[in-house]
């Protein structure tokens, strides 16, 4: 496992761009040729609740770096589990893990992730690269497509793997836009399309949270019997408000994380 905060960001943020080339043209209609800084709020990734690849094994890359376990969130429609991590450095991003309740999920699911996760040796999944090492199996488009039919989040693990679901922009560390629909208007003006479930803007300042993203790319991607173009990854940005004790909120809103799940959506 990392022993380097920066060393294992970097090379999370190198894997989640080269299936999302979106990101650096974001940086660039947000300004940062001109210097304008860009913050990592937090990085997402997703698994399954079965061993060896379950959400404590993906936490223990950061936790043996300092990170605490914080807040823990429930999906019941979408039949997931959370928790978000944090390192005591405020500058250093959050971490949002989420993982399949798969056991809640009909028999063929079951039977499908189950034999993907077997193909994981428990050495693997602490090897320094694990966390951006992508896909360890091979699946088909029509199982893709099968998985695709019950649980999008199934789909999206059995195509892509192991990375970082999405980065977050910090809207609090940018200069030139201070708004949620300022920056949802600039992207909408760029080209790229706005998550649009539960509204463009997810959250409220009573919730200490506004949140948005865009709609995943969509990348080409090679099943073992055919190369199909689907969503990848998407980007996210953040706005977080004070508390009462004047610090900002570094939790997150359930009812808005379950939407942002949906940028991933095939349709």
């Amino acid at each position: 496992m990392h022993t380097d905060l920066k060393e294992l960001f970097d090379n999370l943020w190198e894997n989640y761009k080269s299936v999302t080339p979106s990101a650096d043209e974001i940086h660039r209609i947000l300004g940062a040729e001109e210097g304008q800084k860009i913050v990592n709020d937090h990085i997402a990734l997703r698994t399954f609740n079965l061993a060896p690849v379950g959400l404590d094994a993906l936490a223990e890359h950061f936790t043996s770096i300092g990170y605490k376990a914080c807040g823990e969130y429930h999906f019941e429609a979408k039949k997931l589990y959370a928790r978000h991590f944090e390192h005591p450095d405020p500058e250093a991003p959050k971490v949002f893990i989420s993982e399949l309740l798969v056991e809640e999920f009909s028999p063929e699911l079951q039977t499908v992730v189950k034999d993907m996760v077997s193909q994981v040796k428990p050495e693997d999944v602490k090897a320094d690269n694990f966390l951006y090492s992508g896909r360890h199996w091979d699946v088909d488009y029509d199982t893709y497509r099968k998985l695709l039919e019950e649980s999008e989040y199934a789909a999206w693990m059995a195509a892509w793997g192991y990375r970082a679901n999405h980065f977050t922009v910090s809207i609090n560390h940018l200069t030139q836009y201070q708004t949620v629909p300022e920056v949802n208007q600039l992207l909408k003006d760029s080209g790229y399309t706005v998550n649009a479930s539960g509204g463009e803007v997810k959250g409220s300042p009573a919730d200490l949270l506004e949140q948005s993203s865009t709609m995943a790319d969509r990348i080409p991607v090679k099943f073992s019997d055919r190369e199909e173009t689907i969503p990848s990854c998407f980007y996210e940005f953040a706005l977080r408000y004070p508390k009462e004790d004047g610090t900002l909120y570094t939790g997150f809103v359930a009812a808005s994380a379950d939407k942002i799940f949906e940028s991933t959506n095939a349709a």
